[in-house]
């Protein structure tokens, strides 16, 4: 090994910036925007001197959700490529300015074709092993979801499987082999033992990233999702030494979870 761990670090939904093409059309103030992303992963799984390769992203989940089906999109959907609301019920975009198709398909083709194209030209060129598709999640689920109100475990580990990380039915798909998500899991329990629970696909399975990345060239993925509550206080501030500490833990975890599973 080259000293790096042979990892793919995949972060889309870290960034917060606004489309040119929509300037003018959105209803959301700035903090609103910063909120409903993932702010902060870029510092948290920002690994880019340890490991193969790092894609991340700049436009807010918001307006381009990297982890949705290029097909999902409104009116189809409120919660596709492109949001119509936010996590709790308010409106993206002004009254009749949600993009049409013309507009989406200019989305699709700057910037969520491209992030797509970074991930797997990183997968064909470079001696990756493993993917990781990493987010932040709410303490609780939020209003528009069926779950609303119900606490959050402290990770979240996704592979498509059931609770365990195993196929669900016969033949089903699981993007990461279960005894790896198992030992990732363990590994996860040990670094953060007393502070939480570390649950395998609850209350996500995994998205649109490791499925199709996955069917693509069969290297295993993970969905990892970190709560919030770990370094976010309920007036959404955030001490940035403590990012930087979960950081170094984080990759801890999974440089441990990879030295036990590739012996």
């Amino acid at each position: 090994m080259n000293g790096r761990y042979p990892f793919l670090v995949s972060i889309p939904h870290g960034g917060t910036a606004i489309p040119p093409e929509l300037r003018g059309l959105v209803n959301l103030t700035r903090k609103e925007i910063v909120f409903n992303s993932d702010p902060h992963t870029r510092l948290l799984y920002g690994f880019d001197d340890t490991v193969e390769a790092v894609v991340d992203f700049d436009v807010s989940r918001i307006f381009v959700d990297t982890n949705r089906a290029p097909y999902d999109y409104p009116p189809r959907t409120q919660d596709g490529v492109v949001k119509v609301i936010t996590q709790d019920g308010t409106p993206v975009f002004k009254r009749g300015q949600t993009p049409g198709r013309e507009l989406i398909g200019t989305l699709l083709q700057y910037y969520y074709h491209p992030f797509h194209k970074q991930l797997a030209g990183a997968l064909d060129t470079r001696p990756i092993e493993i993917a990781f598709d990493c987010h932040s999640m709410l303490p609780r689920s939020p209003p528009v979801r069926m779950d609303a109100g119900r606490p959050r475990p402290l990770f979240c580990l996704s592979n498509r499987g059931d609770r365990n990380g195993r196929p669900k039915g016969a033949g089903g798909l699981v993007t990461c082999p279960p005894e790896w998500l198992q030992a990732l899991t363990r590994s996860f329990q040990a670094e953060f033992e007393g502070e939480g629970r570390v649950a395998m696909n609850d209350p996500f399975r995994g998205g649109f990233i490791s499925v199709a990345h996955y069917r693509r060239r069969r290297i295993p993925w993970v969905q990892v999702e970190i709560n919030r509550g770990l370094y976010e206080t309920e007036g959404r501030e955030v001490d940035e030494a403590r990012l930087v500490e979960l950081r170094g833990r984080i990759f801890s975890t999974l440089a441990g979870f990879w030295d036990e599973v590739s012996g």
